[in-house]
Parts: structure tokens; sequence; C-alpha cells
């Protein structure tokens, strides 16, 4: 791209703890009773919707076959 002929100084970097400002960031605004209330919901909302999902799927990552529900091919039973 372009360059500088002329060399650029760097005093103001060495400076810059003169110019930083002694003014505080406002505090923080405290949530309502109805905020935390909302959120509450919804984190338990989101809670409740994995563990129903876990116990709806447990039957189906289940590795127990018992012998009754096995399927047998109409070959294997001896037609």
């Amino acid at each position: 791209m372009f360059r500088r002929r002329e060399p650029v100084p760097f005093a103001f970097i060495a400076e810059a703890d003169q110019f930083r400002s002694n003014v505080a960031p406002p505090p923080r605004r405290r949530a309502s009773a109805g905020e935390l209330a909302s959120r509450w919901l919804i984190g338990l909302t989101v809670v409740a919707g994995l563990v129903g999902a876990l116990l709806v799927g447990l039957p189906a990552l289940s590795a127990d076959i018992s012998p009754g529900h096995t399927q047998q091919s109409d070959v294997s039973k001896g037609r």
C-alpha cells in the first residue's frame, strides 16, 4: 500500500498514561424480580427438557435384549 516517508513518533505511546480518564463507568443495573424469575424459569425449562429427553430415549439406548423379544425368520423356525 502507501508508505510514509517521514518517521512516525512513538512518544505518544509512552505518554498514554497521562491521558487516561479517571471517570468510572456507571454501576450495573440490578435485575428486577420479574427478570430473575424469567431467567430461572427458562433455565428450569431447559433442564427439564434435557432430563425428559434422556428419560424418553433411555429405553432405546439400553442393550438389554430379552429372549422373548428376539426376531426369528421363517427359515430358522423350521417351516
